[in-house]
């Protein structure tokens, strides 16, 4: 699935709806496929009805993947790669999750503004910024109020607590631990360093600190 929400700072959206375009939408089971079919006949039309209502809105459609048929899955629940630009956060796709290959495009004019816009979310999971800049990223990750940021790079991070970060109203993740940082977390740690050496070698213990 793509990251649902895309802020753009002095950017253009041509080059994104491109390389959109490239993804394969085929079956899971299909090599090389990129986007499978939604998860029920439901939520593609849920989907369907969040895009329309954007356009509806005053977004503008980009990229129109609604209709879209895989030769051998035609009655599959496909839709393929949808952009939506001029996006607004009193919009029903902004405040909703599509659960679908639907991207949100809304442009700014300065990074506090994208990161006033992504605090001012209800949801906090994580957020990305893709900047040649150190003190953009800097100032992106010191406020940015999200559990996973990530820096060039997409979120989410594969975590011991799976993905949610309870942090806003989001799934509290600490409830279900993957592997053995999950037994760390609820372990009492001790530390124990020794040195002994033989008795003929010393008649009283050494106070030095060890050298390597």
């Amino acid at each position: 699935m793509f990251e649902e929400l895309f802020v753009l700072i002095f950017a253009r959206e041509d080059k994104l709806v491109d390389h959109v375009k490239a993804l394969k939408v085929n079956a899971g089971t299909e090599p090389d496929t990129d986007l499978g079919p939604l998860i029920s006949k439901q939520a593609k039309e849920r989907t369907c009805r969040l895009i329309q209502s954007s356009i509806d809105s005053g977004a503008k459609l980009l990229l129109d993947g609604r209709n879209f048929v895989v030769e051998g899955y035609e009655q599959g629940n496909f839709i393929g790669p949808t952009i939506l630009s001029d996006v607004t956060t009193n919009m029903d796709c902004y405040k909703e999750e599509s659960f679908g290959p639907v991207l949100l495009c809304m442009q700014v004019d300065s990074i506090e503004e994208a990161i006033d816009i992504v605090n001012k979310n209800k949801y906090g999971n994580g957020a990305s910024i893709f900047t040649t800049s150190g003190v953009a990223a800097r100032k992106f990750q010191t406020e940015i109020e999200v559990g996973q940021v990530g820096i060039n790079v997409p979120t989410s991070v594969p975590l011991p607590f799976s993905s949610f970060t309870s942090s806003k109203p989001c799934f509290a993740g600490d409830l279900n631990f993957d592997g053995k940082a999950g037994i760390q977390f609820y372990t009492q740690i001790k530390t124990v360093t020794q040195q002994w050496k033989d008795l003929a070698s010393c008649e009283v213990a050494s106070v030095e600190m060890l050298s390597s």
